[in-house]
């Protein structure tokens, strides 16, 4: 893995051709070979591509996959999802830990290893997970796994020589309908839309009432028309972009489409870019699913050598349409598109201020489009069989299926593929589970249900989802959960933004608070303003939907957190006296009126 650094750089700037905009696949490309980002690496790089150290440390420094500090040579990360830590995946860090001789989070004094964990890893239907060297990825980790996991590091087993059964990551698809139980498309929609037209064919999109698979549920044609109707500056292009950075906790149904239908998702761009006359398509992975870049370049080489992609698509005289790939470097609100463009253009994952929108300005100035590996696939479709075949499914608002990402306390995790109005009863039915006491429906952003509300529908009426369907039976601690989450967003904010910065960090101490046995009526009053605080006060949507999971289970599991409300006045989370001793040295005193006395 390790080589000369300024080799590594040097080979790195070549590929991407000094090329600013391509900063962070130039670290990533670094990173795999060096282990790691000293400031004199980052300083060749920024000479290479004509940028101050400053401006490239900046952006190594957003993101949680680059390293500013050595790391060991073998970096193991473990999901720390709250269904990872359902099935112990805590208990198994700690064991894994003992074995290699570390600390959590500290690297092994011969630089052998360090264990840490990351938020999710995207395969929470089959944790525990573990992440390592940002590249691999091993499923269904458990004690046996865990010890022989730490004799391959000790031994210095290369990484592709363990058990092959470890990186399994299988589909799981429980319920297949239009997108996950068809073949996959290779030229069929585009035939169809080159013979419809491009006007007629985002007519069908239009009739459709498709909207979009990420969750906000913007209606697809309008997005595309808006994108088509941009004023463009000579030279430009209409740009395509594919969000496969599926970062929401819980949710993998991004995941099962890039591994069962690459080629749909790849169709659906490119018919995007004959109704838009866009030249260039990008698709940014998200980060653990670095695992998937191999196959998805080799679908990508399969259709340009079947005239599906690159110069006159099909043989039509200026289809021009390529994509290229860029894989993330770990940060969830480059799931936002406009933080996700910013990434794009080499720069850290802010969302910007809009407008200008990116159906307007978006990758490099340029009109451009963001949707989901979802959306994609849906499109094509709709492109292959058109607009009453798509709109037959679902309900009068929300049309066609939906993927659900179905995780937790049930007996069969998994891809469920249902049209848009199925209930949560239905789902719960067929997952197999049972004394359900709780659902958390489209991840921590999401809305945490219970038990009397399970005959809501999934559909942008009732139950809007990003496709995260996360179930809680009634041994599980609400409380926890809801614990989980604020530490997800505390460690997640970009800190852009003070409410965010600040409010998330809030929110998490006094939860700490609340779990370390200190909470009183107090803390739960000032929990509650924390919450009105945050919305609409967060420079995006991610900051303000924080505190969604704390809002709903204060709500409707609050009993969970009158047990932790144990003192009847206000009890300090932390001794205050003891944050005097400094004071009391500078000023020599150790009396007893340079002390506070602490009162229960």
């Amino acid at each position: 893995m390790h080589a000369t650094p300024a080799a590594a750089v040097t080979r790195a700037l070549r590929q991407h051709r000094h090329r600013r905009d391509a900063l962070v696949q130039i670290l990533r490309a670094v990173q795999e070979h060096t282990g790691w980002l000293p400031r004199p690496v980052l300083a060749q790089v920024a000479q290479g591509l004509g940028l101050t150290p400053a401006v490239v440390e900046g952006v190594a420094s957003f993101y949680r996959f680059f390293h500013l500090q050595p790391v060991g040579r073998y970096h193991l990360l473990w999901s720390d999802h709250i269904t990872d830590r359902m099935r112990g995946s805590r208990a198994l860090a700690q064991a894994l830990c003992a074995r290699l001789e570390l600390a959590p989070g500290q690297v092994r004094a011969d630089a052998l290893a360090s264990v840490g964990t990351t938020s999710c890893t995207g395969l929470a239907d089959q944790g525990p997970a573990l992440l390592v060297n940002q590249h691999q990825v091993l499923t269904r980790m458990d004690g046996e796994r865990v010890r022989q996991l730490a004799d391959l590091v000790l031994g210095q087993v290369p990484v592709p020589d363990w058990p092959a059964e470890w990186m399994q990551v299988d589909d799981n698809i429980q319920r297949a309908d239009v997108l996950l139980g068809s073949p996959p498309l290779r030229g069929e929609a585009l035939q169809a839309t080159v013979g419809r037209g491009a006007q007629a064919t985002l007519d069908a999109l239009e009739a459709s009432r498709l909207r979009g698979r990420g969750g906000a549920g913007f209606a697809t044609a309008r997005k595309w028309a808006l994108c088509r109707a941009a004023p463009l500056a000579a030279g430009a292009t209409r740009v395509v972009v594919c969000n496969a950075d599926e970062g929401e906790p819980g949710t993998f149904k991004d995941r099962v489409l890039l591994q069962r239908q690459a080629d749909t998702v790849f169709e659906g761009m490119t018919v995007a870019a004959r109704l838009l006359g866009a030249r260039q398509g990008l698709m940014y992975l998200r980060g653990e699913y670095r695992f998937l870049l191999a196959s998805l370049q080799a679908v990508l080489a399969r259709r340009r050598a079947r005239g599906l992609l690159g110069r006159h698509i099909l043989g039509c005289a200026g289809f021009d349409f390529d994509i290229a790939i860029h894989v993330g470097a770990g940060a969830y609100v480059c799931g936002e598109e406009s933080a996700l463009i910013e990434s794009l253009e080499g720069k850290r994952g802010t969302p910007r201020i809009r407008p200008p929108f990116p159906v307007e300005q978006g990758y490099l100035g340029q009109p451009t489009i963001v949707n989901n590996v979802e959306t994609f696939c849906a499109a094509a479709r709709i492109a292959q069989h058109g607009d009453a075949w798509w709109s037959a499914r679902g309900t009068q608002h929300s049309s066609g299926t939906r993927l659900h990402s179905v995780s937790g306390d049930c007996a069969r995790p998994g891809i469920y593929e249902y049209p848009l109005g199925v209930s949560v009863a239905q789902v719960l039915h067929d997952c197999g589970a049972h004394a359900t006491q709780a659902v958390q429906v489209g991840g921590p952003s999401g809305t945490c249900i219970a038990a009397p509300e399970f005959d809501r529908r999934l559909c942008f009426e009732d139950l809007p989802t990003a496709g995260a369907f996360t179930v809680f039976d009634r041994s599980r601690d609400m409380f926890e959960v809801a614990h989980s989450f604020a530490r997800f967003f505390a460690h997640e904010s970009c800190g852009f933004c003070t409410p965010c910065r600040v409010g998330t960090q809030l929110v998490l101490r006094r939860m700490d608070k609340l779990a370390a046995g200190l909470g009183s009526v107090w803390d739960r009053a000032e929990l509650d303003g924390l919450d009105a605080l945050m919305q609409g006060t967060t420079h995006c949507g991610l900051g303000a939907s924080s505190t969604r999971a704390l809002r709903d289970t204060l709500q409707r599991f609050g009993p969970a957190y009158a047990r932790r409300l144990r003192q009847h006045s206000f009890v300090p989370g932390f001794d205050l006296d003891a944050e005097l001793e400094s004071a009391r040295r500078a000023t020599g005193r150790d009396d007893a009126h340079a002390h506070l006395e602490q009162h229960e």
